[in-house]
């Protein structure tokens, strides 16, 4: 195992929407690779290495007055972060027609089994906008239909669509965790 060090920064952020999403997305342009979101704002993880006086002075919605977002860091210890996510994962039901579940979970009694080695992506359903395509995948009618699943993650909405009879289905994604 390498000596990896990361700084942890935890974020508050008011209004929590769109201001979360908004510092996401500037911040992984800033160089951080991994993000929490949690009830009052997100946490935001970058390697020491890549860290510099000034990083921060490029995130614009730090600075906007829509905003008020504040901000402590310290530096954590490395872990073996997909592992630790990998204990904690736990499968997720959709109405009662669908569930997404890890191999080393038992299989319930539903329709539609969706088996995903989980990783640290978006697609095993615990997103609440991928829950919600699950859920529309669902009440839709996809017999004969061509589906196209672009940022797929696990590709678990690719994977519905061709359970609920896609004729023809593509899900492409640049995540090398997929």
């Amino acid at each position: 195992m390498s000596n990896t060090i990361y700084l942890e920064y935890t974020f508050t952020v008011t209004p929590l929407q769109p201001g979360a999403d908004i510092l996401i997305a500037e911040l992984g342009e800033a160089g951080f690779e991994s993000f929490v979101e949690h009830a009052t704002g997100i946490q935001a993880y970058i390697q020491k290495k890549d860290w510099f006086s000034g990083l921060l002075d490029d995130v614009e919605v730090l600075r906007n007055t829509h905003f008020t977002i504040e901000y402590v860091h310290k530096e954590i210890a490395e872990e073996n972060w997909n592992a630790t996510w990998e204990q904690n994962f736990n499968p997720i039901k959709v109405g009662d027609q669908c569930e997404v579940r890890a191999p080393f979970h038992e299989k319930s009694n539903v329709a539609y089994d969706i088996v995903i080695e989980p990783k640290m992506s978006f697609g095993t359903g615990h997103h609440e906008t991928t829950h919600m395509m699950l859920q529309f995948i669902l009440d839709t009618d996809f017999e004969g239909k061509s589906v196209l699943d672009m940022g797929s993650g696990t590709g678990v909405l690719a994977i519905l669509a061709e359970m609920k009879g896609a004729k023809s289905v593509d899900a492409i994604d640049i995540d090398n965790w997929c």
